[in-house]
């Protein structure tokens, strides 16, 4: 550094005297007292020991870089790994290169050749802590987890009493299985429905569907994707041999104090491996009166006096994901009485619901929702649930289900209530059937709600008003609402979903134009001509009531416009 001319000799006789005194090295006690800053003293020991200097606070390392250097060798020889080199060495950032027993130590603990960067004392404490964290194996962390898993010890793939393909059993605490069950506990409590676990070509994306909209987390390590999946596809009853086609599955998994929440997982193979999405479904957590589905109270009679029907056909339309099961499960629960016989269909069933005769499809075996409600219909039933009409067969099953004396609800993928007459005749039905048939048809989507915790009131804006197509007066007299963002809803200002509803009541005028065979632009005409207010209508109006925002809406029924 005096050949630098980063220092007088009149400054190291000084920082020298200083040093003896405090019993530590001489750049240590300079660097403490100011007169050196640490970004110079790196500089110099770069080019005295002929080593690359690196920033590491301008760094951003992923778990894979990390995940070269198990915590503990990284605590017990203060070094960090900043990247690996072309030859496979690692690439290790210290405070002092020249320390010959902290380069060996290395090579032993990591059984590869090291690459050193040099960089301040300071900046390697404060990397230690964002990447290792100060705390050890007792914090719930998935990061804190992911770093206590060395090389040797991702060939777990099985829980203790869970057997492997050679009969062996492994044990619960394995390490993968730890991260694992903190995965799918942390999904849980941040209220997602869903948890996406995706291989990308250099990630292992990790992202759970919160109210409707996918929020991306940290990114699991490369390195322990094969035993994750692996864990996954054991505990789902799914085979670890076969990659190459979709496996279904459901995994059991005890959450809290006396708490178990079942996931439906699906595992297909991709471009880089296997994708696994786990659907979470909470008993607890589904609520089941109409009242909770957002209905207004008119819309809610409405629906109350169509399900109270005693024959025909309810359809519930809407694309995957709008709540259409969740629905028909309010409805059955709502019409559930001893004097009544139900039974459901489903693939798979989603929930148990006291009471009622719920069947599962098992179409590899050859038992299809045609088959099952053919069954079904001996079984002298006085309401039929099925999940979904697929085909011209069990379109047809269905509809002469409800033409005798049979109450039928189901669902179809369709954009908007009088859509669904259309799409039946497509799949085959006779026109008169539907007519004859149909008592009500109801779209719906999900919208997310205003966060009771940071909802405060809004004032429309004009784009706002331009959106939601409404006058000034209408403006002027709403109670908007709009969350700011908090803990409780992630700083979104949106905690929770209900529902927007398009309910077409079929009344002899319908039946008569379906009978005849108009397109459904027709029929929709003819509908709001009957009252049957749109998705985007309903949508108005709870955001005119303070219950969800316009961007929400107009995001949910941008085809209704």
């Amino acid at each position: 550094m005096l050949d630098m001319g980063l220092l007088t000799h009149e400054q190291v006789e000084a920082g020298r005297a200083e040093a003896e005194m405090a019993g530590e090295g001489a750049l240590d006690t300079m660097v403490k007292n100011g007169s050196l800053e640490p970004a110079v003293v790196v500089m110099a020991k770069s080019t005295y020991f002929g080593v690359e200097a690196t920033n590491l606070a301008d760094l951003r390392l992923t778990d894979e870089v990390i995940g070269l250097m198990p915590r503990h060798v990284a605590k017990k020889f203060n070094a960090l790994p900043v990247g690996q080199s072309d030859m496979g060495a690692v690439v290790v950032a210290v405070a002092d290169p020249s320390d010959i027993d902290t380069v060996d130590g290395l090579r032993h603990a990591l059984n590869k050749d090291i690459e050193l960067r040099v960089t301040s004392q300071a900046d390697i404490e404060a990397a230690l802590n964002k990447y290792y964290g100060g705390a050890g194996r007792d914090d719930g962390g998935i990061s804190k987890m992911i770093q206590d898993i060395t090389e040797g010890e991702v060939q777990i793939t099985a829980l203790k009493g869970d057997v492997t393909a050679d009969g062996d059993e492994v044990d619960a605490d394995a390490p993968i299985i730890r991260l694992v069950n903190q995965l799918i506990g942390d999904a849980f409590k941040k209220r997602a429905s869903d948890l996406h676990l995706e291989p990308l070509a250099k990630r292992f994306r990790l992202r759970f569907r919160i109210d409707g909209v996918c929020v991306e987390q940290p990114d699991l390590p490369k390195r322990l994707q094969p035993s994750i999946i692996a864990r996954l596809k054991i505990q789902a009853g799914m085979s670890i041999a076969e990659r190459r086609i979709p496996q279904d599955g459901r995994i059991n998994v005890p959450v809290g104090n006396n708490k178990t929440i079942d996931l439906r997982v699906n595992c297909l193979p991709t471009q880089h491996g296997e994708s696994i999405v786990m659907r979470i479904l909470d008993k607890s957590g589904l609520k089941l009166g109409l009242g909770e589905l957002g209905f207004f109270a008119d819309d809610q009679q409405n629906f109350e006096r169509v399900i109270g029907l005693p024959d025909g056909i309810l359809l519930v339309t809407g694309p995957t994901g709008s709540g259409k099961t969740t629905t028909l499960y309010s409805c059955l629960n709502y019409i559930n009485r001893p004097d009544r016989k139900i039974i459901t269909v489903e693939d798979p069933v989603e929930y148990m619901l006291a009471g009622i005769n719920q069947v599962q499809v098992h179409e590899h075996i050859g038992f299809t929702f045609a088959l099952a409600l053919r069954s079904m219909l001996r079984q002298a039933p006085n309401v039929i649930m099925l999940g979904e009409i697929r085909d011209m067969e069990t379109a047809s099953i269905a509809i002469n289900a409800s033409l005798t004396g049979h109450l039928v609800f189901s669902t179809l993928h369709t954009n908007d209530a009088p859509s669904a007459v259309t799409r039946l005749i497509d799949i085959g039905v006779k026109p008169f059937l539907v007519a004859s048939s149909a008592r009500c048809l109801m779209a719906q989507r999900l919208v997310r709600k205003i966060c009771k915790n940071c909802g405060g009131p809004h004032t429309l804006t004009e784009e706002e008003i331009g959106m939601l197509d409404i006058t000034l007066d209408q403006a002027a007299q709403a109670t908007a609402r709009k969350g700011k963002g908090c803990s409780e809803c992630n700083k979104t200002g949106h905690r929770g979903r209900f529902g927007i509803f398009e309910i077409f009541n079929i009344n002899d005028e319908a039946r008569k134009l379906i009978f005849e065979k108009v397109p459904s632009n027709v029929l929709r005409i003819k509908a709001r001509e009957m009252g049957m207010r749109t998705l985007r209508e309903d949508g108005v109006r709870k955001v005119l009531a303070g219950m969800t925002t316009a961007e929400e809406v107009v995001r949910a029924t941008v085809t209704d416009h």
